[in-house]
């Protein structure tokens, strides 16, 4: 028996060209390469022999590979030492068949192994590969990994879809709890973020059907011996994945809860100043140095300072605090803000100006250059005023401090909004009728105050006239233009009555008869008289 296995080991080496020269020719150190059977990686071939690469070495072997029958391939695999020249290697032969030689060249140099002890665990691999392949070409094992599959498949399809249904049943019972609570404060804001919800719901459930396909195609792999390597890659990786945020969640466990206790102390302390600041703005406690009308204003700064603290504090427990992605970003985002908050910022300086300076407020009637109408809202960045054409007119802060404010109803507080009317009047009519007539004028007038009462002023005493200027309160300030008009029609009514000339806006002579209209052409055509009064 030994004398035929050595006969054979010759026999090997004249078929690798053993008579044609050396075993090892002197040439360029070809890259090295990978033997695989049925998709096993065997070993790594590394020497050049008579020519043949280890690429060309690896191509030769999977040709005697697939020359084999599946007779031949259920025979034992057999291995035998050679050592011609310097070379020393171990052949290893299916039966009587040789299929390749692993040399001791084809070894790593930093191998601190022997050749046996490398050629025991290729001998393993090589007798586990031969062994798939015979497997794969078995009716039986074919038969039942494809039922297996096929049984894989449908449970995989069920959960799916159990999934989706799952999902759409929670996310529908989600929605109508939402709705049904839509009058509940507490619950508006989940209103406003269902969009938000329904994608994280569809990023789960993506998320979920991902993971089950993952299970499904690992599992259908392992059923065939040839897609056996490929299914434990797949299932490494994924144990290698677990391990790896498991091993994260664990470590970060401990700065979670840091920060956990940080943010709900921070919560505590943020809603104390909010109840107390609450109170001062409801006018029931006060706080030295703190205004009824800033105590909103005052809340959300010392809110924003107790979170500030907050977070700074809870940032060296994040997890990803010293990572050098976060401290990019970091980095970026400070970028960001000091180059684009700069007019921000100067707008809520100013909001808070005018918000402490007090020089106005919601409700009040004010005039900014041009602008005049009620103050309809105040932000931190703008002021938001409802012109006498009921136009919304939206002013930056910033305009609104640099600007003189003209406030008709903060020094009168319920008293309303103060208007006011000028006329002239030639100096041969007594002053005090003037008064009379004008006051008359404004008691008939519909949207003027009776309380407190209209009054007179005269403002100049021009060469040939008395400006006189009639003061009314109002309580509708957005109705000023008509009101306005109203008081004219009045004003004219009261004068023509008694015969009074408005000399309005100005003469240069004194007319020999005062210009009045008399009462029986005041309704003139086409002007409609009034209805008469029933009886």
């Amino acid at each position: 028996m030994n004398a035929f296995w050595t006969v054979l080991r010759w026999l090997a080496f004249l078929a690798l060209g053993l008579a044609s020269g050396p075993l090892f020719a002197k040439v360029e150190a070809a890259p090295e390469a990978v033997l695989t059977v049925a998709n096993r990686d065997i070993t790594t071939l590394r020497a050049t022999i008579q020519g043949s690469t280890p690429e060309l070495r690896v191509k030769r072997i999977g040709e005697r590979i697939r020359d084999l029958d599946q007779r031949s391939m259920a025979e034992p695999v057999k291995r035998v030492h050679l050592a011609i020249e310097n070379a020393k290697g171990i052949v290893f032969f299916i039966g009587d068949r040789q299929i390749f030689v692993l040399y001791q060249a084809d070894l790593d140099e930093g191998e601190t192994r022997t050749l046996d002890q490398v050629a025991d665990e290729v001998d393993k691999r090589f007798k586990a590969a031969i062994e798939a392949l015979v497997e794969q070409r078995s009716g039986p094992v074919l038969l039942r990994g494809v039922l297996l599959s096929l049984l894989a498949t449908a449970i995989m399809l069920g959960l799916l879809w159990g999934i989706r249904k799952a999902t759409t049943f929670l996310l529908d019972i989600l929605q109508q709890r939402i709705h049904s609570a839509n009058a509940d404060t507490k619950l508006r804001w989940a209103g406003q973020a269902w969009l938000l919800v329904k994608r994280v719901a569809q990023l789960v459930l993506v998320g979920m059907w991902i993971a089950v396909a993952y299970l499904w195609f690992t599992y259908v792999l392992s059923n065939f011996p040839l897609t056996q390597p490929f299914a434990h890659r797949l299932s490494g990786f994924l144990v290698a994945t677990l391990e790896h945020f498991s091993e994260g969640a664990v470590a970060a466990l401990p700065g979670m809860v840091s920060v956990a206790i940080v943010l709900f102390l921070t919560k505590a302390a943020n809603d104390v100043a909010g109840n107390i600041f609450d109170n001062v703005s409801q006018g029931r406690s006060l706080i030295p140095g703190v205004h009824k009308d800033t105590a909103s204003a005052t809340r959300r700064l010392v809110g924003v300072m107790i979170w500030g603290v907050g977070i700074a504090i809870a940032y060296p427990y994040l997890p990803i605090a010293d990572s050098e992605s976060f401290k990019g970003l970091s980095v970026m985002f400070g970028f960001m803000l000091t180059l684009g908050s700069a007019g921000i910022v100067t707008q809520m300086m100013s909001g808070l100006v005018l918000i402490y300076s007090r020089a106005l407020k919601v409700g009040d009637f004010v005039s900014v250059g041009e602008v005049m109408g009620v103050v309809k809202e105040m932000s931190a960045l703008s002021t938001k005023i409802i012109n006498m054409r009921n136009e919304e007119v939206t002013i930056p802060n910033a305009v609104l401090v640099g600007s003189p404010i003209k406030n008709y109803t903060g020094a009168f507080g319920e008293r309303g909004a103060l208007i006011s009317t000028t006329v002239t009047i030639g100096y041969d009519t007594p002053w005090r009728q003037v008064h009379a007539m004008l006051i008359n004028a404004a008691e008939h007038t519909s949207g003027l105050r009776t309380q407190p009462k209209p009054f007179v002023m005269q403002k100049a005493l021009q060469d040939y006239y008395v400006e006189y200027e009639l003061y009314a309160y109002v309580d509708r300030p957005l109705e000023r233009i008509q009101i306005l008009s109203e008081l004219h029609s009045h004003i004219q009514d009261q004068f023509n009555t008694y015969g009074v000339q408005i000399m309005s806006p100005h003469f240069v002579m004194q007319p020999q008869s005062n210009v009045v209209v008399n009462k029986a052409d005041w309704f003139a055509a086409p002007a409609d008289p009034p209805a008469p009064d029933k009886p």
